[in-house]
């Protein structure tokens, strides 16, 4: 087979970045002025995902130095649902392998994977509490805002979802991702939120959002009654912000590493497409269209868990040894999505991958193939792309060539070089 020649390129992207974070989240949280709600000697659970956010640790030492400093007694509860196999000791070892340790924090973590259910919303849907959250006298939602990679609306990735999922641990969100299969996620994620923060001590929320080198851009402490209306403006911030390919549309896409910590999808939908609507909603126009999506690999801190590997059209059989099968299941059954654990086709090689995508490209000679390579959803500063992407006139980004075109090319074990 004849290959396409591939060039390294450097996309364009807006990049406002926060040069001291600990600082900005002081100067967030003194905005709300806490020592109003927050007593001396008042305990505060501080929410701990499992996501890959920048600069968590720092914003969660600083948070909780901050509340220590008006006399309150924070602690942290991982809040992500049925991630880390659904179990407590799985949950810290997440948190503990992006730095989120007792030691660096300062503050202990409580994980447990009981709940309560502290009320249920006019629609009949139960509102579910991390138990030892529910116990604290206050508590401290922390999220990133972002978009979300199954459904689109004013409201996805934040901290209403974090209080309904993440609070709500593995039996909140097998509720709630059972619930959301016939309703609308707007609809649910609101009236779980209105009726927690009714029920719960919700004290503040830290919005955080990203630019598109996953860096912190904002920093911003909200109140729980605004909570809504703020998430919303944070999130069309988000949106604007958000890492793009350089095409809408190509033959082949190659992704080096999926993983929990990159996307919960693995790989980010907004920047790869295939974005899964729930089935009460339409998805969202002007979607990247990849013809075939290749998966190479998995990330170190996803500890075997490839969620959203069936959103791939192939993947190698190196990826299918190190995922932990079970673990992969039991997230993707807990979000009601099982083909997101369904195995693509694999081969031993990139070549023999990379040789049976091209054949079936369509038309198109496979020297011909628009072919766009990354390391992942996160990091699209730099990526590889065939020529025939140079001649593509309806570009997503701005980019430039940063290298002569070269051979597609494979090591003596027929795989690709490292990107």
């Amino acid at each position: 087979m004849i290959y396409p020649r591939l060039v390294r390129i450097r996309q364009h992207f807006e990049r406002p970045c926060l040069s001291d974070v600990a600082a900005a989240v002081v100067s967030a949280l003194e905005k709300l002025d806490l020592p109003q709600r927050i007593k001396p000697g008042q305990s505060v659970a501080l929410t701990a995902g499992s996501r890959g956010i920048a600069n968590i640790p720092l914003i969660l030492k600083s948070t909780a130095a901050f509340l220590k400093k008006i006399g309150a007694k924070p602690f942290l509860v991982p809040t992500m649902g049925s991630h880390g196999g659904g179990t407590a000791e799985g949950q810290r070892h997440i948190l503990e392998s992006y730095g989120i340790t007792e030691e660096f924090v300062g503050v202990p973590i409580r994980a447990s994977m009981e709940t309560v259910q502290v009320g249920v919303t006019s629609e009949g849907f139960p509102v579910l509490l991390d138990r030892i959250a529910s116990e604290a006298d206050h508590i401290g939602v922390v999220a990133r805002i972002k978009p979300h990679t199954g459904y689109h609306g004013p409201l996805e990735s934040g901290l209403m979802k974090m209080m309904m999922i993440g609070l709500g641990k593995h039996t909140g969100a097998l509720a709630y991702h059972r619930i959301l299969l016939d309703h609308p996620f707007d609809n649910v994620v609101r009236s779980v939120g209105r009726t927690l923060m009714r029920a719960a001590p919700i004290a503040f929320g830290l919005g955080l959002v990203e630019n598109a080198y996953d860096e912190t851009a904002i920093v911003e402490g909200v109140a729980p009654e605004v909570f809504e209306p703020t998430e919303e403006r944070l999130l069309t911030e988000a949106r604007r912000l958000l890492m793009r390919l350089p095409l809408r549309a190509a033959d082949l896409l190659i992704v080096d590493e999926i993983g929990k910590n990159i996307s919960g999808s693995g790989m980010d939908t907004n920047v790869a497409g295939r974005k899964r609507a729930f089935r009460t909603q339409p998805s969202p126009d002007g979607m990247p269209s990849m013809r075939l999506i290749y998966v190479r690999g998995l990330s170190d801190k996803t500890h075997g868990n490839a969620s959203g590997i069936g959103l791939a059209d192939f993947t190698s059989t190196r990826l299918i040894r190190t995922m932990d099968y079970r673990a992969t299941v039991i997230n993707c059954l807990t979000a009601g999505y099982p083909e997101g654990a369904f195995l693509p086709v694999h081969f031993d090689t990139d070549r023999e991958v990379i040789d049976a995508a091209l054949a079936i490209i369509g038309t198109r000679a496979p020297e011909q193939a628009r072919i766009l390579r990354i390391r992942n959803t996160m990091q699209l500063e730099e990526l590889e792309v065939s020529e025939a992407c140079l001649e593509e006139k309806d570009r997503q980004t701005e980019f430039d060539p940063i290298s002569p075109p070269r051979p597609l090319t494979f090591d003596v074990s027929g795989n690709l070089p490292p990107l």
